[in-house]
């Protein structure tokens, strides 16, 4: 089925920065990058990612993916209960659940877009809050001074707040990584990879006050990044223009998508990431326009079905390329006929 059209995994369409690709190939034409170990406090690219995000490398914990950085933080710190704002990206939850961690979900309303309410969430008798900013699948942004207030007021409960950051590249002015040494109840989880078109190697970095950042990383496995994925990720993050780019053409290509949706008459929720949330008319099938999008399209949708607390009919579609946002378009389109 190599003739599908995936816009169900949300990566940057336009690949990775030119950097990525010459960086690979002088590492691979060096031998010592194969015969000699990754260097086990990752020098290089957390100097990268500190250039990068505006935070000190004392800062910094690195890891390949999410999870285990997750993982690492649920090890670390004493969260016999977790506030889950849902619906959510699925491994929340089973990450908190492999920790044996107790979890308080909390239900957002798609009425009122999915909003954080900071006064409400820090409410009972849980230790932390697992959240996102922009969230997944909504791609719903919330101000970064909402955010920081709910930073506050946990503080003030002693509550941690694990906040994943994984698409705010696409709104930086929003984010709280460079918070982290104000508030020491703050972990922030950052991916490298989606937002500059390299999930094949796996690094993702949590920023944290530099005693949490150091027991976070006694509780990671050693060498987890390659000497590749260090040298590539640390070329991408250089990028400055790239990066630039990338959030303007992600901005014009998912207005126009948003509009052309809604045009169609479907649910529209105000995204602020790479990737789009909708909802069928009611009198559509959402399995069978599943279907049909497949077969007869040979186009790809996350069906949002298994998101807890999402209504039926939820779809999440990635923003890609304009030529292929049309095809998405038109497929959908046809995919609400009546057969």
């Amino acid at each position: 089925m190599s003739d599908l059209l995936d816009f169900s995994a949300n990566i940057n369409p336009d690949g990775p920065p030119p950097a990525v690709l010459s960086t690979l190939r002088a590492s691979l034409d060096d031998i010592s990058t194969l015969t000699d170990y990754p260097d086990l406090q990752h020098t290089e690219l957390k100097h990268a990612i500190a250039r990068y995000t505006g935070v000190s490398t004392q800062n910094i914990a690195v890891a390949n993916g999410f999870v285990p950085l997750l993982e690492a933080a649920l090890r670390t710190l004493p969260i016999p209960n977790c506030l889950l704002p849902v619906p959510a990206f699925i491994e929340y939850r089973n990450a908190l659940t492999r920790a044996q961690i107790e979890i308080s979900p909390y239900p957002l309303s798609t009425k009122f877009c999915f909003n954080y309410d900071p006064r409400a969430m820090v409410i009972g008798q849980h230790d932390a809050i697992l959240l996102a900013n922009p969230q997944n699948p909504s791609g719903v942004c919330h101000d970064g001074r909402t955010i920081r207030d709910l930073i506050a007021r946990a503080a003030d409960r002693n509550m941690y707040v694990l906040l994943d950051e994984a698409f705010i590249d696409y709104v930086p002015e929003h984010s709280l990584t460079t918070a982290a040494d104000q508030f020491p109840n703050l972990i922030v989880f950052r991916s490298v990879t989606k937002f500059h078109g390299i999930p094949g190697l796996r690094v993702a970095y949590a920023v944290s006050n530099p005693t949490l950042s150091s027991s976070l990383e006694e509780n990671i496995p050693p060498w987890p990044i390659t000497t590749l994925a260090s040298r590539a990720v640390s070329a991408a993050l250089d990028d400055q223009g790239y990066a630039v780019r990338s959030r303007a053409i992600n901005i014009e290509r998912r207005n126009l998508l948003q509009h052309e949706l809604e045009i169609l008459g479907l649910a529209i929720y105000p995204s602020s990431a790479n990737f789009v949330l909708f909802q069928l008319p009611s009198e559509i099938n959402p399995i069978v326009f599943w279907q049909r999008m497949i077969v007869d399209h040979h186009i790809v949708l996350r069906a949002c079905a298994n998101y807890e607390t999402l209504p039926a009919g939820h779809f999440r579609v990635a923003v890609r390329t304009t030529e292929e946002n049309k095809k998405l378009v038109a497929a959908v389109s046809r995919s609400l006929l009546p057969y």
